[in-house]
């Protein structure tokens, strides 16, 4: 019904600050559904009466696990990894340890797309890679390197036979990120809504991409202006093509589409 749907709407935008369209009400009790089938309950209501009692916490994490969307792919737009080998990357000869946040990592594609560029073009060069995900399911998956062959298209031939291990038995149609990348990220469980834990330091690339598009302006604003405090001066914020910063944050500025420079 709309008024259980509303109560998940204003749980998961406290939660996280996601604000869910009516259009998303099927969705929402599609994926919930299954929750309910697990505790035999009768309505959502119910469920949310379920999740908000103290002696069900952990299951608060699997509704934002399966509230939250994950859609993602190895080098997804292209001309950023360009841009950072071409713009950025030569010219950090006196930068010690390179970082970069991928701040809405998802199930890691983008994470290990970027270490596999950095590992590349930094000839043993010292990089750091922090992967962050409010969700705790696709965090586990990124963790793992392990996946569907179905899922490898976008990454480069070169790449793949550097970094990726090909499943055969049991493994068939699978891959494997290779152990020496996977133990330089971090996975780790940040909500950007909540004030940011200690992530080791100031950033020279941040990534925030295709996820602003699910907040309204004003959480926007007080996401952005926080990640931003992480990133270096003179260092990259990234956002998704379909996204825009303008209004959102001063200290940032245009150099590229969907790339921007702290002042």
């Amino acid at each position: 019904e709309d008024q259980e749907f509303n109560a998940f709407r204003k749980l998961i935008y406290d939660i996280a600050g996601i604000n869910l369209s009516p259009r998303k009400k099927t969705l929402v009790g599609a994926r919930l559904a299954k929750r309910l089938r697990h505790f035999r309950l009768k309505s959502y209501i119910e469920y949310f009466d379920l999740i908000n009692n103290e002696s069900y916490q952990s299951e608060m994490q699997i509704m934002v696990n399966l509230l939250t969307t994950n859609e993602t792919y190895f080098f997804r737009e292209k001309n950023h990894f360009q841009f950072i080998k071409k713009n950025i990357l030569p010219d950090i000869t006196n930068i010690q340890n390179f970082r970069v946040w991928s701040a809405a990592s998802s199930t890691g594609e983008e994470a290990y797309s970027i270490a596999m560029l950095l590992d590349d073009q930094l000839k043993g060069r010292s990089w750091e890679v922090l992967a962050s995900d409010i969700s705790t399911k696709v965090l586990e998956v990124g963790r793992k390197g392990h996946y569907s062959m179905q899922r490898i298209e976008g990454i480069p031939e070169n790449y793949l036979k550097q970094y990726c291990l090909k499943g055969f038995g049991e493994q068939d149609g699978t891959m494997l990120v290779i152990e020496d990348l996977r133990r330089r990220i971090e996975f780790q469980q940040v909500n950007l809504k909540d004030e940011l834990p200690n992530l080791g330091g100031g950033f020279d690339l941040i990534f925030l991409r295709n996820l602003l598009i699910y907040f309204d302006k004003q959480t926007k604003q007080k996401i952005v202006n926080r990640v931003v405090n992480l990133l270096k001066p003179g260092g990259y914020f990234f956002i998704g093509y379909s996204e825009t910063l303008e209004g959102v944050c001063e200290e940032l500025h245009p150099c590229a589409h969907t790339v921007y420079k702290k002042s």
